[in-house]
């Protein structure tokens, strides 16, 4: 069986995400896989790359084909590099800087106003009028 590693592609029209398949290689490019070896999110700001290198060097080794989109991807990981025997392969994916976290400003009034609770004489009022309106009856 001809086994190929590739792009499932995946998201809206504009908006794209992969994940990185193993499929055999008669099958559709959405279709049927193997099993899913990473994420690939080319839009954000580094692109996303995730690969489970474990899983990888296992189907490259069986004979799998990647793709030339994900023989790229493969090299960024230091995968492909592993594969083919390089000792000092390295991954030279950029990691994306964690967001700072959110901090309140004390010096402003907070937005929503707490609830006070509501008068009760509006009940009261009611019970008065209907005992008004059975005193006149």
């Amino acid at each position: 069986m001809a086994v190929k590693i590739r792009l499932k592609r995946l998201g809206k029209i504009r908006a794209p995400y992969y994940r990185i398949v193993v499929a055999d290689s008669r099958t559709k490019r959405d279709g049927r896989v193997i099993e899913e070896i990473g994420k690939y999110h080319p839009t954000e700001s580094p692109s996303f790359i995730e690969v489970d290198s474990e899983r990888a060097q296992y189907w490259l080794s069986v004979g799998a084909q990647p793709t030339e989109q994900v023989e790229a991807i493969l090299k960024l990981t230091g995968d492909w590099g592993k594969f083919k025997g390089d000792k000092n392969a390295v991954s030279t994916v950029k990691v994306a800087e964690p967001k700072a976290a959110f901090v309140a400003d004390d010096k402003k009034k907070p937005v929503l106003k707490p609830k006070s609770e509501k008068p009760a004489p509006k009940a009261e009022e009611a019970e008065v009028a209907a005992d008004a309106s059975t005193d006149e009856a």
